[in-house]
């Protein structure tokens, strides 16, 4: 790979570093800073609340970016995100009540929906097919990463309050200056930004007007390729269930079997997991040369989690610890199955694809969070998240056997 080829994923990945931060951000302070505004009873409607918000914001910003990517090209959404993404946190740690609050991780969640989409575009029309899942799984391994700098942040921030309280006289709280910290290191990534390029395949179809960009209308016309989309996007359900209720839930978990444990931990240790679990797929992807046999493994090895996460009775926090990491590492294909969505369509809607499948990935959490508290009013807390992953398990497993394999693909065409 040449240097600016290199530098391009370098970029990529440190975008998604600090857009796993601020997508994390929340869960890792939202207790925290919760209890400024609301009383403890109230405390997981309302996080429930602002979550869903900021996962709405993905699911609209991801069809606003996909769009834009195909009509104004990659490197448009990358900046245009950023600045986006980057603001809306600096606004999060400024808010006085739950409407701000609720406002600011929705329009962090429009900004954080395009960064993942556009730079796995990039870089796969940017990279020989034979090695583009190498660049991915670098973007999604160092991504992953951002996680866990936001749990070290949200849980060491006491010392930057006390830094800039002595040195500044500025009195902030910590769950203030984690926010910050995301969006100050969005905005410090802009420098950066000057340095990429567009890809050679979008040049070729940018200047074609008799090709139609980023028209979402006209692929879901094709029922061939509607079913294809949804398959894309039933693929990537189970880590999104293991994210949004096996692990940021997983003090509920805990609590039901007697045991206090922090939610911040869980989501350091699942996205240690994630980093690792995505650096293997890419691995045994370029060895097995297929995506489908990796994605069948890891779907394969989060059933067997899913039983002894909910019903091993004999637990500690150590063990929930180790059971995040685990959880985590069973959701390292998520590189894999963006991938795959970007494989599978032509350059002219791929920005689209690549942008709106992981954000309706993610913004599946609303409904899968709401059928999971729907359950729980029949059955207790562990059935009812059995229920909602075996199904969530179900559609990925038929999803990834009726998708095309995608490894050796050509992407230079359009739809």
């Amino acid at each position: 790979m040449n240097k600016k080829l290199n530098f391009l994923i370098i970029v990529a990945a440190l975008g998604y570093f600090v857009d796993i931060y601020d997508l994390i951000v929340f869960n890792v302070v939202k207790q925290e800073s919760l209890l400024d505004f609301i009383t403890a009873d109230q405390m997981d409607k309302t996080d429930t609340f602002l979550f869903n918000c900021q996962m709405t914001g993905m699911l609209l910003g991801g069809l606003i970016w996909g769009i834009l990517g195909d009509k104004k090209g990659r490197v448009s959404v990358l900046f245009g995100s950023i600045i986006l993404y980057s603001l809306a946190n600096i606004a999060n740690a400024f808010v006085t009540d739950i409407p701000s609050y609720a406002l600011a991780r929705f329009m962090a969640g429009i900004g954080l929906a395009g960064e993942l989409g556009a730079g796995i575009t990039l870089v796969s029309e940017s990279m020989e097919k034979s090695k583009r899942g190498i660049g991915t799984m670098i973007i999604v391994s160092v991504g992953a990463l951002g996680a866990i700098a936001a749990a070290i942040v949200g849980k060491n921030g006491h010392y930057l309050v006390s830094f800039l309280d002595s040195s500044f006289a500025i009195s902030l709280k910590n769950w203030q200056v984690t926010y910050l910290v995301g969006g100050v290191l969005g905005l410090m990534l802009l420098l950066l930004r000057a340095g990429t390029y567009e890809s050679g395949m979008y040049k070729m179809v940018e200047t074609n007007k008799t090709i139609q960009k980023g028209n979402l209308i006209s692929l879901l016309k094709n029922k061939n390729n509607l079913i294809k989309y949804l398959a894309c996007i039933a693929i990537g359900l189970p880590i999104w269930f293991t994210i949004g209720v096996l692990v940021n839930k997983s003090h509920l978990f805990a609590r039901n079997l007697g045991i206090e444990i922090k939610v911040a931990d869980s989501v350091m240790f699942a996205y240690i997991g994630l980093s690792f679990g995505d650096l293997l797929s890419g691995l045994f992807s370029q060895w097995l040369k297929s995506r489908k046999k990796v994605i069948f493994g890891y779907l394969a090895f989060s059933i067997i989690l899913y039983f002894v996460y909910l019903f091993n009775s004999q637990v500690s926090v150590s063990y929930f610890k180790l059971m995040c990491f685990l959880l985590g590492t069973a959701t390292g294909y998520w590189a894999l199955f963006v991938t795959v969505a970007c494989e599978q369509f032509g350059t002219n809607i791929r920005s689209t694809v690549t942008n709106t499948v992981p954000n309706f990935v993610r913004g599946a959490v609303v409904p899968i969070t709401l059928g999971f508290a729907a359950l729980q009013s029949n059955f207790n807390i562990t059935s009812s998240a059995l229920v909602v992953g075996l199904i969530c398990l179900t559609l990925a497993l038929v999803s990834t056997a009726y998708v095309a394999e995608s490894f050796h693909k050509d992407l230079d065409y359009t739809e």
